[in-house]
């Protein structure tokens, strides 16, 4: 994995026995005779008190070793992936040849991994990036617990699609939108179903309006790069049931005529990273035999000002054949999600949607940082939502399912709904979810997830590439591949009872 779009990710196997003590040893090389390896290593571990974490240079800072928690709460992931990230990127020393050692069990390697991948973003565009030689960091995984075993070549192939789907992810949300605009994303889209011999569905422009995706059309009118629709679909023979992914792709969100402010419109270039990390983890499942019909569908606009923009008191028809009065231009992203899962009900014939936004600032309050909001009309996928984070290391937190009390907080006079809350109060993340599901009906019989990943999405200034490993393993089940089979709460593996007591239980040093 290289810094700033340079070098590679090269996987590889160890296992040892389980009186190793469990450690995350990062490393270049010691320079040091091998009788005074031990008494280095000794040395290390007896400073180390990790509260959360800790960690220890040894020899001029050309290794580090460092320690996870060694409790975590039910709430997190056994595999603490938001500190692995944090040491990687605090504690890895320079050069150009760099390795991690990552100690942990079986049922950890997929979240180190990609907590591991967050830590070497691709995107920059500092003037010394140009003139640095290739970086390779070699991870190498030492396996821990009662299935030590050698780790497959299989399982290396999966981590290397679902780190690279993070990456790409992270890559795109980084991106300015003068790069990545309407027009730029679509080439990312067509670019991934090339690599996988899908040609993309596209509706752009005057046909969205034509076709009646009054959301989306809407939204984008007004940017120079005009609003798509666009639809990988991958369809395999044997398949059992339908399920798409809708993203909510808004390259940049000035507000719309009801303007952000000064402070909050800095960071709006991550607005599209729902519809990024849909294309990042629909790469990564199909490349590992996704067996069920997936359709990625990517919903595309720029929120921007100009004489055609959307005003507050306009009236669209969505896609759904429902109108909607505008209150509020910068409620935009339910808007360009309720044509998208209109499209994937009516059109692609849906058993399971699951849309994925970042959709309000309210579920950084609601849920926090580090924890996206799930809602839905399933019990039993909430509670697998929350598995699937705690096993991947994206971490997700319910929100309340309620319509029959919150969506009159919509009620228009003059059209079936509005577009924003009359009482912000009220739990606005729940409203604007339950917005998106009234598209396609609070009595439809399918499976409803929507997954507010706004605060998540980045951790400072940098993006995380999150949700990609929350889609790979909540749909591990439906895959061929044996390790998101076992990361999947859906999966014949699933052991709700045995991870509860887990996650609560003292874990381990690393």
């Amino acid at each position: 994995m290289g810094d700033g779009g340079r070098g590679e990710v090269v996987w590889k196997k160890r296992s040892v026995p389980e009186t190793l003590e469990p450690l995350i040893f990062v490393y270049i090389q010691l320079w040091s005779p091998p009788f005074e390896i031990r008494e280095i290593w000794q040395t290390a571990l007896g400073t180390l008190n990790p509260n959360p974490t800790d960690s220890c240079p040894l020899y001029l800072n050309y290794a580090t070793v460092a320690a996870l928690p060694s409790r975590v709460s039910r709430h997190n992931s056994p595999s603490a992936a938001q500190f692995i990230t944090r040491l990687v990127r605090n504690c890895l020393p320079g050069g150009t040849n760099r390795c991690i050692l990552m100690v942990c069990e079986r049922s950890e390697v997929f979240a180190s991994a990609c907590a591991l991948a967050r830590a070497f973003p691709l995107f920059t565009h500092r003037s010394s990036a140009s003139r640095r030689t290739e970086k390779t960091v070699t991870v190498e995984f030492f396996l821990v617990g009662q299935n030590n075993g050698p780790v497959e070549v299989t399982t290396l192939k999966c981590l290397t699609s679902a780190t690279e789907g993070v990456r790409l992810a992270a890559r795109i949300v980084d991106t300015p939108c003068n790069e990545m605009n309407t027009d730029n994303f679509l080439e990312e889209i067509k670019k991934v179903g090339k690599d996988l011999g899908i040609v993309p569905t596209i509706i752009r422009d005057e046909e969205l309006k034509q076709r009646g995706f009054g959301g989306i059309y809407g939204v984008g009118k007004a940017a120079v790069h005009p609003p798509a629709l666009a639809v990988l679909s991958h369809t395999p023979e044997g398949a059992t049931q339908t399920i798409a992914w809708v993203g909510k792709g808004i390259v940049y969100d000035t507000g719309g005529l009801s303007i952000k402010g000064k402070t909050t419109m800095p960071g709006m270039k991550r607005d599209c990273g729902g519809a990024a990390a849909v294309l990042g983890a629909f790469r990564a499942a199909v490349r590992q035999g996704f067996k069920d019909n997936l359709h990625a569908v990517f919903c595309l606009a720029e929120n921007s000002v100009g004489p055609n923009a959307t005003r507050p008191d306009d009236i669209h028809l969505l896609y759904s054949g429902k109108t909607v009065e505008i209150n509020n231009t910068d409620a935009e992203g339910r808007l360009v999600l309720a044509d998208g899962v209109s499209y994937a009900c009516k059109d692609l014939g849906a058993d399971i949607i699951l849309d994925m936004a970042t959709l309000t600032g309210a579920q950084g309050i609601a849920t926090g940082k580090y924890h996206a909001a799930v809602l839905t009309n399933s019990e039993e996928w909430e509670a697998a939502c929350v598995k699937a984070g705690r096993n991947c290391g994206d971490l997700v937190h319910p929100l309340v399912y309620c319509p029959e009390l919150h969506f009159s907080e919509f009620t228009s006079a003059v059209a079936d709904m509005k577009n924003s809350v009359a009482d912000r109060d009220n739990s606005p993340s729940s409203c604007a979810g339950l917005f998106i599901a009234s598209h396609i009906g609070f009595d439809w019989p399918g499976v409803w997830v929507h997954l507010d990943i706004a605060s998540p999405v980045h951790a400072g200034e940098r993006a995380t590439g999150y949700g990609v490993a929350l889609l790979l393993s909540l749909f591990g089940g439906a895959s061929e591949d044996p390790l998101l089979n076992m990361v999947s709460p859906l999966g014949e593996d699933a052991d709700p009872q045995g991870d509860m007591e887990r996650d609560c239980k003292r874990r381990r040093l690393v």
